[in-house]
């Protein structure tokens, strides 16, 4: 039995110290969202303070298009355990469901570490009458056809069609290819609804231009303690937690060791306080967690979207 114990700890002994010397070079954290976001903005303020800890250069590579799946390819493309995802959730779970035909496998995705939950709020047009979520699906109710929506994720794309598909509501989804263009539409009024990371909206709400009328999420925000949650307001239907964090490549080197030590790492980053003092300024909620507890979170919002497709009658691919 000693023998045994001897040769297992001496095979992972290696796996434990690759682990503890990496990286041997630059990291990228690839993202699938254009600068500006919260998710970008967040990165880059773990790269300042991950460069420290690691000794070696961690920089933020935004990759978006196609919902996500072109900083997805990038990473898989990698091989690389230097070459890391992080962005949200919804960049991927939602892509059975959105895509015509997976482009690579899920499976070959590893939960590294959880980082935090974007906050995500619905937000209307200063000049729209609606002072409540309440108001403003009582609008729809009334005028079927009439007015229109947006997000920004495949996964709040489903959530919202099909809980808008189970109220017997009609409201007009519009495409959008990048969270500018329809922040715009919504200033001026083209849109009536639009459900995104509050860093999107957050100048033009400031500014008395765009009216937030629920966090979509299960508590409040802490940087937006008197915005109520859609649960509270009587929607829970349309609850969506922006579970984000780092992810790696299956195949790529990364261990599970490492996984863990990037989680460990990551956690001692996000939790200094002057960190969570800007992250919950640029609409972040800081909840950092080991891979399992990653894992779980995901798997999580995989069985919500699964239950808000089948209301639209969409097969997973």
């Amino acid at each position: 039995m000693k023998k045994i114990l001897i040769a297992v700890l001496a095979a992972s002994l290696p796996l434990a110290v690759l682990a503890q010397s990496w990286p041997q070079r630059p990291v990228r954290l690839v993202l699938p969202l254009g600068p500006g976001s919260g998710v970008d903005i967040t990165g880059r303020l773990l790269t300042d303070r991950l460069t420290k800890a690691w000794g070696q250069p961690v920089v933020v590579e935004n990759r978006p298009g196609g919902d996500g799946v072109v900083a997805i390819n990038v990473v898989l493309a990698a091989k690389d355990d230097h070459t890391l995802l992080y962005g949200p959730a919804s960049s991927f779970v939602g892509h059975p469901y959105t895509l015509e035909k997976m482009p690579y496998d899920p499976r070959d995705l590893l939960p590294v570490a959880r980082v935090s939950n974007t906050v995500v709020t619905i937000g209307v047009p200063a000049s729209l009458q609606a002072q409540s979520l309440k108001e403003l699906l009582a609008m729809v109710r009334e005028q079927p056809g009439k007015l229109n929506w947006a997000s920004l994720t495949g996964v709040t794309d489903i959530i919202i069609a099909g809980y808008l598909k189970g109220a017997g509501l009609d409201m007009v989804r519009v495409p959008y290819k990048d969270a500018v263009s329809g922040l715009n539409d919504l200033v001026e009024g083209r849109i009536q609804m639009y459900s995104s990371a509050y860093a999107i909206v957050r100048a033009q709400a400031q500014a008395g231009r765009v009216r937030l009328l629920a966090v979509q999420a299960r508590t409040r925000a802490p940087g937006l303690p008197d915005l109520p949650t859609v649960a509270e307001q009587g929607f829970p239907g349309l609850n969506f937690d922006g579970l984000t964090g780092i992810l790696a490549a299956r195949g790529s080197g990364v261990t599970d060791a490492l996984r863990e030590r990037i989680a460990a790492d990551v956690r001692a980053v996000v939790l200094e306080p002057t960190m969570v003092e800007r992250m919950t300024a640029t609409g972040q909620i800081v909840s950092p967690g080991t891979p399992a507890e990653f894992a779980a979170a995901i798997e999580e919002q995989e069985r919500n979207m699964a239950a808000s497709a089948k209301l639209l009658g969409i097969q997973a691919k």
